[in-house]
């Protein structure tokens, strides 16, 4: 019987850290086997336009404000939504908003610089494949009026109660990349579809001090090798 991963402890260090995920279980070893993994290093130089054809739609966002609840697992914070309300669409697909979490410092790398936060928007469409927006975020020593503690209609941690538009983690400008990749985390199974904003979102160091410190201190995988696979970059305006 293969042990899922809730069964089997796993860490960003040591023994159990990213160099042996895949030897705690076959189920990790099954997902390491996929040979185009996440997070890889993103360069503007290196990416091409992204080709939509006929009557196919690049990425679109559905967003609405609806429950989530907070929840601490597999090293980091998550926001999991009651009903899944929100989604997204890419190429006629909808993939519904099951999971927002955390990764510091982020995960992916643009052009060399790396951001103290990456937000993860996983989704998933009804057959079960993951879609994954990835935001990577600057620290602002302000709280920030368009940032979660303002904008969210309720932010209750001792309830454990959010109602929030997921939108409030996006940033203004929605230029992206798009490559297909991985899970960062245990069992680091693909194929993903991955979008990366290229300009940095804001979280406040007020809106982060929430969380258990040791909660959010590297949980962030090392870079993978991009390969051969193909890096699409798609311009947007705001």
């Amino acid at each position: 019987m293969v042990k899922r991963n809730m069964d089997v402890p796993w860490s960003y260090s040591g023994e159990n850290g990213p160099n042996y995920w895949h030897t705690l279980c076959d189920w990790y070893a099954e997902g390491a086997r996929y040979p185009y993994q996440s997070p890889i290093a993103l360069e503007h130089g290196a990416s091409e336009p992204l080709v939509v054809e006929g009557t196919e739609k690049g990425l679109t966002f559905h967003y609405q404000q609806e429950r989530f609840t907070e929840k601490e697992f597999k090293n980091t914070i998550h926001f999991v939504p009651f009903e899944c309300e929100s989604y997204v669409s890419f190429k006629g697909t909808k993939y519904a908003l099951t999971d927002i979490h955390y990764h510091l410092p982020s995960e992916h790398v643009i052009d060399g610089t790396q951001k103290p936060v990456e937000i993860h928007l996983v989704h998933m469409d009804h057959a079960g494949n993951n879609l994954v927006v990835g935001v990577l975020c600057d620290i602002s020593e302000e709280v920030l009026p368009e940032g979660p503690l303002r904008q969210a209609t309720l932010w209750d941690m001792e309830r454990h109660l959010q109602i929030f538009d997921p939108s409030l983690f996006l940033p203004k400008a929605r230029s992206h990349f798009h490559y297909v990749g991985s899970l960062t985390t245990p069992p680091t199974k693909g194929p993903i579809h991955w979008f990366v904003f290229d300009q940095p979102g804001k979280l406040s160091r007020a809106f982060l001090s929430q969380f258990k410190e040791e909660i959010l201190q590297g949980n962030n995988r090392p870079l993978q090798e991009r390969k051969d696979r193909p890096v699409y970059f798609v311009e947007e305006t705001e």
